[in-house]
């Protein structure tokens, strides 16, 4: 149990930045405490050789869903310069860029943002991805695929990042 602890810990932050992107500093802990109570209380149906992130992801992805689904309130999109340090922030075109970005990533829908955050910010390959949100990984790919291309259209023609190009998202599988 201690080891699971261990695994489980190591993990918080990459659960509370993606709570944090899926619900706003409000109701990121509550969501996190949440995930975190429930893998501690179901710890034996994780499978030992797995990856935990991924099923601490579909666990935190599973409550938060159905938070909604009782009503809760709507997600609350958090922009990525807001959970980036201040520190990496380094001039004011980078804050643009970082900005810009972050307002594209609110217009996708929620399926494709879904799979871009997953992706982009936590670094998760698309098996884990398809792992995480129930989905195929066929299906991971082409809401990549059209996030990145909603992505670039819609940054094509923001001040500061037409003339530099769109960012590109690193590919992770």
């Amino acid at each position: 149990m201690d080891d699971v602890r261990w695994l489980i810990a190591r993990e918080l932050p990459r659960l509370r930045r993606y709570a944090r992107a899926l619900r706003g500093d409000a109701g990121a802990d509550d969501l996190v405490q949440d995930c975190v109570e429930r893998a501690l209380r179901k710890h034996a149906l994780w499978c030992r050789g797995t990856n935990i992130r991924a099923w601490l992801f579909r666990m935190l992805y599973n409550i938060h869903l159905s938070a909604l689904r009782r009503g809760g309130r709507m997600p609350h999109f958090v922009p990525y310069d807001e959970l980036a340090a201040p520190a990496a922030i380094a001039d004011a075109s980078a804050g643009l860029e970082l900005s810009e970005t972050a307002r594209a990533l609110e217009e996708l829908p929620p399926e494709q943002r879904d799979v871009v955050l997953l992706v982009a910010l936590e670094g998760l390959r698309y098996d884990e991805v398809a792992q995480v949100l129930g989905i195929a990984i066929g299906t991971v790919r082409s809401r990549l695929s059209r996030g990145r291309s909603a992505l670039r259209g819609a940054l094509a023609g923001r001040v500061g990042v037409a003339a530099k190009g769109a960012p590109r998202l690193r590919r992770v599988k």
